[in-house]
């Protein structure tokens, strides 16, 4: 990761960013979605339900969790690959956990193509599930910026012990240096606590705070654990944050954050 690093800094050196007499800003809708494996809340597996899902929304990169690749309880559906078929976009798959027939893990899905990738392994506890992060290189268009998307998922145990590790390593490995960047995902932790906190002086949070709570099946608020958020922050500007209606085809509803590029801060 830090020789990938480096590259991209390099190549930060030629001009990519828009200029301020450019009369079309960049944008880069961005979604973050857990699939929780093609699942919806009524128990149907259901991958074109999602993909009508994200459709909707129009993204020109996608952050997911919870992807099977040819397991056994996804009847060997390469499921990164059909949603990739039924966006139109390019992918990538990032294992963090070999299942009965396949893997399961994170992916991203982009309109532009993807510079590199590059999946890393975030801290967790003997006996708990392994958890990682993925992250791809990518220019948005022909007069937009090189940022790097980051999709991760992180631990759920109830101590929350491995949650904050898993921040604060994410947060040191990504969270220093000037590329732009995003970071999707399910963190299974609130904004306001101490676990979320750890990427408070680096990262900016479109939703500020939480104002959009993700209902239960049952009707009953749930807290939020998925969040976009982005550094630096002089150099985007939040355009929309919002969580998709629709409440079915997930256990979990993607969020739709637009950022639009404003340059170097």
């Amino acid at each position: 990761m830090k020789l990938l690093s480096a590259i991209i800094t390099a190549l930060l050196l030629v001009p990519a960013g828009v200029r301020a007499d450019q009369t079309v800003p960049v944008r880069v809708r961005v979604l973050t979605y857990n699939i929780h494996h093609g699942e919806g809340r009524d128990g149907k597996l259901d991958l074109a339900r999602q993909a009508e899902v994200m459709k909707a929304a129009e993204p020109d990169v996608i952050a997911l969790q919870e992807v099977d690749q040819g397991t056994e309880r996804a009847s060997g559906v390469m499921q990164m690959d059909e949603l990739a078929r039924m966006m139109g976009m390019h992918a990538t798959f990032g294992r963090t956990l070999d299942l009965p027939g396949g893997a399961y893990g994170l992916a991203i899905l982009s309109r532009w193509s993807m510079l590199s990738t590059d999946t890393e392994p975030l801290p967790s506890a003997v006996g708990h599930e392994p958890r990682g992060a993925l992250t791809a290189f990518i220019r948005a268009g022909r007069n937009g910026p090189l940022f790097q998307l980051t999709s991760t998922h992180f631990d759920n145990s109830r101590d929350g012990n491995d949650r904050m590790d898993q921040a604060m390593h994410l947060d040191a490995m990504l969270g220093i240096g000037s590329t732009p960047s995003i970071l999707a995902g399910d963190f299974n932790a609130r904004w306001d606590t101490d676990i979320m906190q750890v990427f408070a002086p680096n990262w900016m949070n479109p939703s500020g705070g939480e104002p959009l709570p993700a209902p239960a099946a049952n009707g009953r608020p749930r807290g939020r654990g998925d969040f976009v958020l982005y550094r630096p922050e002089g150099s985007w500007k939040v355009v929309e944050n919002t969580i998709l209606e629709d409440n079915v085809a997930s256990d979990h509803r993607a969020v739709l954050t637009v950022l639009e590029w404003v340059g170097s801060s």
